[in-house]
């Protein structure tokens, strides 16, 4: 089944997830199926089980081996492994392949159920024990026609079987004036999360994290009512949000437009870091209103059009808010 190419409008925090599920054996012996979701625009596509050839050095043992598709090599990894699942082998298995951050995988799994349209407020985070039987790869939990579906962190399972595509920044580059600039970063990931704090603090930053959009705009209302409240300026309370764009309860995007909307808030730049950032989605970001858009793992740029934004906006006395 190819992607299909189904338009939703930027901002109104719907997203679409393609269902898939895997034949599961539990460790009483017992089959169920455990039923799993990933973004429609990560998916190229939704292919039988092709003929695979081993990989040499392959660093996990989900790590399948790799096919040939149009020209190109690509890794197949049995999901089942990486969740750390007994699978039980299926008729006819299913490979979801998909494409982020510049990178192509493939997904084997037991079968596809269909695409469904749904709000990020329909989406939970998950718990703690969820999250550790899965080995920390699910970032949402939402109930479809009665069953829980969990939506993959899939950015995470390729980051740790690809450890140099991970975040890193560039230490030749002088960070010193940086210094001071508050960040406020949102993302549902707490391994990007965590990673992208470390590292902008490396670079100068003063930052605050948070696990969604909803609490991201609930932190920025804070800041606005303490601003309004003291007769200070926005700016002494943040210099830039930092926005994943898929997360539990309210994406980026519908972030943005909340913070375009709001007379106080609407001169805070905004730069929206997400894996769905690629030259056919970049106009989604641009619809809201975004300031800029980098594609992880691009921490450096990151960093550097952060405070290049914020001077800007500082030099032209656009500075978040005079109101």
């Amino acid at each position: 089944m190819s992607q299909t190419n189904i338009l939703l409008e930027a901002g109104t925090n719907e997203l679409e997830i393609v269902e898939f599920y895997i034949d599961e054996v539990s460790p009483s012996g017992a089959s169920y199926q455990g039923y799993y979701g990933v973004n429609v625009a990560k998916v190229l596509e939704i292919i039988r089980k092709p003929k695979i050839t081993e990989m040499p050095e392959v660093n996990h043992p989900s790590v399948l081996g790799a096919f040939n598709q149009r020209s190109h090599i690509i890794p197949l990894v049995d999901l089942a492994l990486w969740l750390g699942k007994s699978r039980t082998e299926a008729d006819s298995p299913k490979v979801v392949v998909t494409e982020f951050n510049q990178v192509t995988t493939a997904f084997l799994v037991s079968g596809v159920t269909r695409i469904h349209r749904i709000s990020w407020e329909e989406v939970e985070q998950p718990n703690r024990y969820v999250s550790s039987l899965s080995n920390n790869s699910i970032t949402g939990v939402v109930k479809l026609e009665g069953r829980i579906v969990f939506i993959l962190d899939l950015e995470k399972i390729v980051a740790d079987l690809n450890p140099s595509l991970g975040l890193r920044l560039d230490e030749t580059i002088d960070w010193t004036s940086t210094q001071g600039y508050k960040a406020l970063v949102a993302d549902d990931s707490a391994l990007v999360r965590e990673m992208l704090k470390d590292l902008l603090q490396k670079a100068g930053f003063a930052v605050e994290t948070v696990v969604n959009g909803r609490l991201a705009w609930e932190r920025l209302e804070r800041f606005r009512d303490a601003a309004q409240a003291e007769g200070r300026p926005l700016w002494d309370y943040v210099n830039v949000l930092v926005s994943d764009i898929e997360m539990p309860s309210m994406d980026g995007h519908n972030l943005t437009v909340r913070v375009r909307q709001d007379p106080f808030l609407k001169n805070l730049p905004v730069i929206l870091f997400s894996s769905l950032i690629t030259d056919k989605l970049r106009h989604k970001g641009d619809s809201v209103g975004a300031d800029e858009q980098v594609s992880k793992p691009e921490v450096s740029r990151l960093a550097l059009r952060a405070r290049e934004i914020i001077e800007q906006r500082m030099a032209a006395g656009g500075a978040p808010a005079q109101g």
